[in-house]
């Protein structure tokens, strides 16, 4: 196994050498093996395997990255050679640099947010025997036609970081994937669906079984789908989609949108964006979930914080340079691959639930719609104006009556937001753990 922590040393090294002032480097050692079945039978296979090494110098304020999948120590020093050089060229930069030495992470635990499943990986005959599993489940529901995909994966990725100002560090992430994607009907009359499920640990997925169940019976339920009618009418975004209406928000405080005032929350901290009594809140430590890790991609601290509390916007998502320019600090938000330098990104975040089910919010809804998938979009991010395809299920007097599909939703994020009611389905598995949401006075245009 590749010693990580000796290429990132060796990259420093290098960069000193070739006269960089400042230098981080990061190396990705991951391994991946996807299986596709069809018809009880083999479609595709894939396996990637390798070492990515990227290295960013700094000459004053001047920056510039390289990356490579050779880790020959004559390519690392030409690597080197070649940013320095690029980096004598690129503008200044008045916000780039490191971190200084004591805002760097110490002592975290990576242990604790148990993100390594130590079981043997799966073999590609097991992974195929899965995705089979989930498509003949799929196919035995009444009503399914065929199913157009069933597949099933297995990740192992590390990651190491070291810079010039002292910190260094590392984590390993592994995860398992299985879903399926069923068809009912024929000709344009076909309608499809899909579920699946993805863990850190093998042992807390789905069963095949269940995978491809549930995939066909949100499939049968749509057969026969039409348009709903045009009109000004509640909505509830079901849970699998609702985090895409948060994530509107978390794009609209991320640093880089705020620096380039391109955010229709530009001018909101301080102020209400959620309902009253309804906080987001980031948590990078939360054990078995994919977005957690014990470090940032600039080598610091990261921990649970309120994006928003009780309805009222707290701060933005910053990396160093977003902080510098904005006049404020990082908030450990830095996210960083081999090719780019860092930028800001959220992680885990967690929408406090409401006391109802979804069940209840359709009745409470009464007449609407209720959004099952999105597809498509139409969002400007500096007025918040909102439109996306849709489709789900009209709904009267609280009940699901009909599948419906080739619709459009619009409003304006901004009053979309102050007016979300949740519900108490969120997945407490997932990134973004949002039940569903009901949205009131959306506009829909469809028959």
């Amino acid at each position: 196994m590749t010693d990580l922590s000796d290429l990132t040393r060796d990259l420093l090294h290098a960069a000193r050498t070739a006269g960089a002032e400042a230098a981080d480097a990061l190396a990705v050692d991951g391994t991946s093996v996807s299986i596709d079945v069809l018809k009880g039978k083999l479609e595709h296979a894939e396996r990637s395997e390798g070492v990515e090494i990227g290295l960013r110098v700094l000459l004053g304020r001047r920056q510039a990255c390289v990356s490579a999948s050779d880790t020959r120590p004559d390519t690392m020093a030409r690597m080197a050679e070649r940013a320095v050089a690029m980096a004598r060229e690129a503008p200044e930069d008045p916000n780039c640099g490191l971190a200084d030495p004591d805002q760097l992470a110490r002592d975290w635990d990576v242990a604790a947010l148990d993100l390594v499943d130590t079981a043997a990986p799966l073999s590609p005959a097991e992974l195929q025997d899965m995705a089979a599993r989930a498509e003949a489940a799929a196919l035995a529901v009444d009503g399914i036609s065929q199913v157009s995909a069933a597949g099933a994966g297995f990740g192992d990725r590390r990651i190491h970081l070291a810079a010039t100002n002292g910190f260094e560090g590392g984590y390993r992430r592994t995860a398992t994937s299985l879903s399926c994607v069923a068809i009912t009907g024929e000709g344009t009359g076909m309608e499809r669906d899909y579920y699946g499920d993805s863990r850190i640990h093998r042992a807390d997925l789905d069963d095949p079984e269940t995978v491809g169940r549930i995939a066909a019976e949100r499939t049968v339920a749509r057969k026969g789908a039409i348009k709903p009618p045009t009109g000004a009418v509640p909505v509830i975004y079901d849970e699998r989609v609702a985090g895409a209406l948060i994530g509107h928000l978390l794009g609209a405080i991320n640093g880089s949108s705020i620096a380039r005032g391109a955010s229709f929350l530009r001018d909101a901290l301080g102020e209400a964006v959620l309902p009253d009594g309804l906080s987001l809140t980031e948590d990078p430590l939360m054990p078995r979930v994919s977005g957690s890790r014990p470090f940032d991609g600039e080598g610091l601290p990261v921990g649970r914080r309120d994006l928003v509390r009780d309805g009222v916007l707290q701060g933005w998502v910053l990396d160093l340079a977003t902080g510098r320019k904005l006049g404020m600090g990082s908030t450990g938000n830095a996210s960083r691959s081999t090719s780019a330098p860092p930028s800001p990104s959220s992680g885990n975040v967690v929408l406090t639930p409401g006391d109802r089910t979804r069940d209840d919010l359709l009745a409470e809804m009464g007449t609407g719609l209720l959004i099952t998938s999105m597809i498509g979009s139409s969002i400007n991010p500096t007025t918040g104006d909102y439109s996306r395809g849709a489709s789900g299920f009209w709904v009267e007097n609280g009940e699901i009556v009909r599948p419906v599909n080739e619709c459009t939703v619009a409003g304006n994020l901004r009053d979309m937001l102050r007016r979300i009611v949740p519900a108490n389905d969120a997945r407490g598995w997932v990134g973004r753990q949002v039940p569903s949401l009901l949205v009131e006075g959306l506009t829909i245009a469809g028959d």
